[in-house]
């Protein structure tokens, strides 16, 4: 194989599509991830039910994308998972979507109680009450549950992007 061949499929970095496409799908959900723990047990900011709800896809985002590395980066079994990845990172962002419209306002959202991990009335009382509409922290306007929407969704669509340039290549 040639350099000028070689290169075509690589970017400035070295990386070829498909490595930089599993690398993304993992650093993506722990960056993101770790910033709302982060944001809990640093920063004192207490999630509702929704900012739950976004979480987990990144946990099975990050579980996927590392799984991808027990492979070549252009494997099936890669691509798979990376491409696993990336839907699950899409469904956090589509939850940040309608978080970010319930918060404004465009969503009405739960019309009930929800809890937080609390097992009894007295574990209840003790959890703050934090509501789904409303906004606790934001950057330039955007809420954390919109800045997870549009980190989240472009990613995931970088991540296609990257695999299927890759697959091509």
């Amino acid at each position: 194989m040639n350099e000028a061949a070689l290169a075509q499929g690589r970017g400035m970095s070295g990386l070829g599509s498909a490595q930089a496409a599993r690398l993304i799908a993992l650093l993506l959900p722990l960056g993101l991830l770790g910033g709302a723990l982060g944001s809990q047990y640093i920063g004192g900011l207490h999630p509702c039910e929704m900012c739950y709800w976004q979480r987990w896809p990144h946990g099975l985002a990050i579980l996927l994308a590392a799984g991808s590395f027990t492979a070549p980066a252009t494997s099936w079994r890669s691509r798979a998972l990376t491409l696993l990845a990336a839907l699950s990172i899409a469904v956090s962002g589509a939850i940040g979507v309608y978080h970010a419209g319930v918060e404004a306002k465009v969503f009405e959202g739960f019309t009930t109680c929800t809890s937080n991990g609390a097992m009894s009335f007295e574990d209840l009382l003790k959890v703050p009450l934090v509501r789904c509409d409303q906004i606790q922290w934001s950057l330039l306007g955007i809420s954390m549950a919109g800045w997870n929407a549009i980190l989240s969704l472009g990613g995931a669509a970088l991540i296609l992007i990257l695999s299927l340039k890759g697959r091509r290549a």
